[in-house]
């Protein structure tokens, strides 16, 4: 499994968008509203579900290692963040959208859109559950699971509904110009 050196700059690429798309953010009173989802559906969508992946892992690896690319900053301690679940979903989401992505023959925002909608649910199945059980057990303040959903997921499904959007539209004219020019769909 070695990757190609456009491969490597296509996954560093994608990793510092998404870096950059957590400091592109709404302050809310327990997860900020950010664009980081808008950057790991692209990289999913433009780089396949193995790169799309590896984007998100490099993400993740730098802020663990303690560089401040996460909304909060970084470091080891970041898993103990009521919002490091999002971070792993961004990861899944990545590579799920990836994967029902990468085989399709044609490129429409009616095959795309539910693609990114299923990557979209895993970021918010990942961050929901991880921020009640930090909030419940690392923290010790008695959070029920609808608390959880009422401050983890109501205050930003619209939002990301609307940037689901976004990038399944986008994707349909970038992708086929991608193929046309041969970046994308020859793996």
């Amino acid at each position: 499994m070695k990757l190609q050196t456009r491969d490597m700059i296509l996954v560093a690429l994608f990793a510092a968008l998404t870096a950059i798309g957590a400091f592109l953010k709404i302050p809310t009173p327990v997860v900020p509203f950010t664009l980081q989802f808008l950057f790991c559906a692209f990289a999913g969508i433009f780089l396949g579900s193995r790169l799309g992946l590896y984007s998100q892992l490099l993400y993740i690896g730098i802020g663990l290692a303690g560089v401040p690319v996460f909304t909060k900053g970084g470091g080891l301690t970041y898993v103990l963040e009521p919002t490091f679940g999002y971070l792993i979903g961004f990861t899944l989401c990545a590579w799920l959208i990836g994967k029902l992505t990468e085989n399709l023959k044609t490129v429409k925002f009616g095959n795309l859109f539910p693609r990114v909608l299923a990557g979209l649910a895993v970021v918010y199945l990942f961050g929901v559950t991880h921020l009640y059980l930090i909030i419940n057990l690392y923290m010790g303040k008695p959070m029920p699971i609808s608390g959880a959903i009422a401050a983890g997921f109501t205050p930003y499904i619209l939002s990301d509904l609307i940037l689901s959007g976004v990038v399944a539209f986008t994707a349909t004219m970038v992708v086929p110009a991608l193929r046309r020019a041969g970046y994308v769909g020859l793996r």
